[in-house]
Order: structure tokens, then C-alpha cells, then sequence
């Protein structure tokens, strides 16, 4: 009698039975429940940190009355429009800078300068010039923005390699051809991870932008209720700037995987 053989099973693919939402969401469902259980039994003060169920309560009682709502709004337009004005310089000093060496001489010296000055501490100087509305709180979220595109954009452009180069040049493509099909195509991979760089920066600069004189926004309530100690609400605020730093860290991999399907990437074994 012949003996059976079994097909063997890589490690890979047993743990992949295991649905992956399912992995990823064990680490946060057993820390909340220690959480909650640390609350309950009395370990967990609540002058230290409020329940899970009390910053639920919490959580839908401000969004029934819409002060979450409204909050959210401010600061999110605040972002998209530091976002905005902070990209545009960002991704135009880097253009400037990676595909010119004038330009590099011109501008990346000087950059490099001010970025390795804290923007946190340039609030002071924001606020004698531009005063204490808006202004400043959207120019220290694109501040932080502009350095973290500038430096990827700009790393991007100089790491195309330069075979790739030859073979356009061979090919019969121009200066210009060759910054559009070659050029900036091999630098949005840089691009991409400035961006999401870029977004992580700009919900920092957001929690100290608002604490700028805001009378509205997330930061203000984070503000306010630390003021009165507020555990509960301060927790609700932490969580909402999670929620949204995780919504835009999807929408920057959602255009990565749109626009970089032409570069095969590890996916982890």
C-alpha cells in the first residue's frame, strides 16, 4: 500500500484563512475591552479617563445637538484650505528646484533652512503679521505642508533613473517630453508619500493652529473641555482627529493604487 500524500499548506496561506479585517481590528477591540473593564471594576478613575460607554454617551449626545457636526466642518474646510494653498507652493518650489539646477541653487538652500525651523514655533510671528483670524491658522497648516511636499516631490524627481533618461532621449523625446512621460510619472510615487505626510502634518498643525483665539472647531472644544476636565469630551475629539487622519490616509491610498498601477509593490508575505 502506497502512502498518502498530503498537499503541504504554505504558512502564508493558513493565515489568510483568517479574514484580514478580522486581524487588523483584534488589537482595538481587546485594548477597548480592557478599557472598559478597568473602568468598571474601579481600577480606571474616571477624573483619569472616562469609560468607553461614557465617551459613547458623550460622542452621540454632540452630535445630536451638532456642536460635533459644526466643529468637524470648521476644521476640515481648514484643512482642505491649508492643503491647498500648501501643495501649490510645495509641489512648485520642488518642480522648480528638482528640474533646474539654477533653480535648485536658487531655492533648495534656502528651504532647507527654514524647514529646520520648528513651524510650531513660528505661530508668534503669524500672529503679529496676519493676526489672530483665520489667516494664521491656515498658513501654519500650509507651512507644514509645503516642506513635507517640497522635500518628496523634489526626491522624487532626482531619484528617476537616469538609463530611463538615455532611453527617452534615444527615443526621440524632448526636454519637455521628457519631464512629462519620464520625469513626472517616476517622481509621483515620491509625490504620493509627501502627501501622505503632508496630511498627517496638516491635522498637527490643525490641533495648534485652533488653539490661536478659535471660537469654533475641534481644537476648541478639545481646548474647552480641558479647561473644565472633561475627559470624556477631550477623548471624543482625539478620536474624531483619528477618524478623519484615517479617512484621508485611505483617500491617498485609494489614488495610489489608481495611479500607480504600473508599479508592482510588495503586499507583505
Amino acid at each position: 500500500m502506497s502512502p498518502v500524500l498530503e498537499p503541504v499548506v504554505p504558512l502564508s496561506a493558513r493565515r489568510r484563512s483568517v479574514p484580514r479585517w478580522l486581524r487588523r481590528t483584534t488589537g482595538p477591540l481587546v485594548l477597548l475591552v480592557l478599557w472598559q473593564v478597568s473602568s468598571a471594576t474601579g481600577t480606571l478613575s474616571p477624573d483619569t479617563l472616562a469609560s468607553p460607554g461614557t465617551i459613547a454617551r458623550t460622542a452621540a449626545d454632540m452630535i445630536g445637538d451638532g456642536t460635533l457636526p459644526d466643529a468637524m466642518a470648521v476644521s476640515v474646510q481648514r484643512v482642505l484650505v491649508g492643503l491647498l494653498f500648501g501643495g501649490v507652493v510645495g509641489v512648485a518650489l520642488a518642480l522648480l528646484s528638482g528640474l533646474s539646477r539654477l533653480g535648485e541653487d536658487l531655492i533648495d538652500a534656502t528651504v532647507q533652512m527654514l524647514r529646520s525651523i520648528p513651524w510650531v514655533g513660528m505661530i508668534p510671528l503669524f500672529i503679529i503679521w496676519l493676526g489672530i483670524g483665520e489667516a494664521p491658522k491656515i498658513a501654519l497648516i500650509a507651512l507644514g505642508v509645503a516642506f513635507h511636499l517640497y522635500l518628496n516631490v523634489y526626491a522624487g524627481i532626482r531619484g528617476v533613473d537616469a538609463q530611463l533618461i538615455e532611453a527617452g532621449t534615444a527615443l526621440g523625446l524632448g526636454r519637455w517630453g521628457l519631464v512629462r512621460h519620464v520625469v513626472l510619472p517616476g517622481a509621483l510615487p515620491g509625490a504620493m508619500t509627501g502627501l501622505r505626510y503632508s496630511l498627517a502634518t496638516a491635522w498637527l498643525a490643525l490641533v495648534f493652529g485652533e488653539t490661536i483665539n478659535a471660537d469654533e472647531g475641534i481644537g476648541f472644544l478639545l481646548n474647552r473641555a480641558r479647561e473644565f476636565f472633561q475627559t470624556d469630551v477631550i477623548v471624543v475629539c482625539l478620536l474624531v482627529y483619528a477618524v478623519l487622519g484615517l479617512l484621508a490616509d485611505f483617500i491617498v491610498r485609494t489614488l495610489e493604487r489608481l495611479l500607480l498601477q504600473w508599479r508592482p509593490t510588495f503586499t507583505g508575505a
